[in-house]
């Protein structure tokens, strides 16, 4: 994985484990050759005989890129009780990442940045339009109860929290009031 990340985390790839950096110019991701829960299953129940036959490594193992120039839509969707597919879709192939609620968010909002350039590559001067995002980001943090309140509100009612999440989540507001 790349060393210039602005993040990275881990993900479900088209059901496999894969560690994703995001990059000023890219993004990457590298599925590790291990044994999925199947091998091993049927290599128990056949004494071994089976990861004789058809070896150990995994087949979908490797690493890809996008280049953040080819993205052209990022779209978040939920997938169950505690994930959200991030969807990277860009000229010629199309990318889910399976991350938790919590994480979704952050990364769909880095890479619809990068993607309208509001963040400016290492050495290059920032833009007139990442001056705005980066002021206003001490004030968002240091928001009012309240506005954390119909913030929060407002994802129960766009279907990006469920009931549950929203009563814990305010109850964590209310008692830091």
């Amino acid at each position: 994985m790349s060393s210039d990340a602005l993040m990275t985390f881990k993900s479900h790839i088209e059901g496999k484990n894969a560690d994703v950096a995001i990059c000023h110019d890219r993004i990457e991701w590298a599925r590790s050759r291990g044994m999925s829960a199947k091998k091993l299953t049927a290599g128990f129940l056949t004494g071994g005989a089976s990861l004789l036959a058809t070896g150990v490594r995994s087949s979908d193992a490797g690493t890809e890129m996008i280049p953040v120039k080819s993205i052209s839509s990022v779209v978040t969707k939920r997938d169950g009780l505690l994930f959200t597919k991030v969807v990277v879709v860009a000229s010629g192939n199309t990318i889910e990442f399976r991350v938790p609620h919590d994480s979704a968010l952050g990364i769909k909002a880095l890479l619809t940045d990068l993607v309208l350039g509001k963040i400016p590559a290492p050495g290059q001067a920032p833009s007139a339009a990442a001056q705005p995002v980066q002021a206003a980001a001490p004030s968002a943090q240091a928001s009012t109860p309240v506005e954390q309140l119909r913030q929060l509100a407002e994802l129960r009612d766009g279907g990006i929290l469920s009931e549950e999440e929203f009563t814990a989540k305010k109850a964590e507001i209310l008692a830091r009031m």
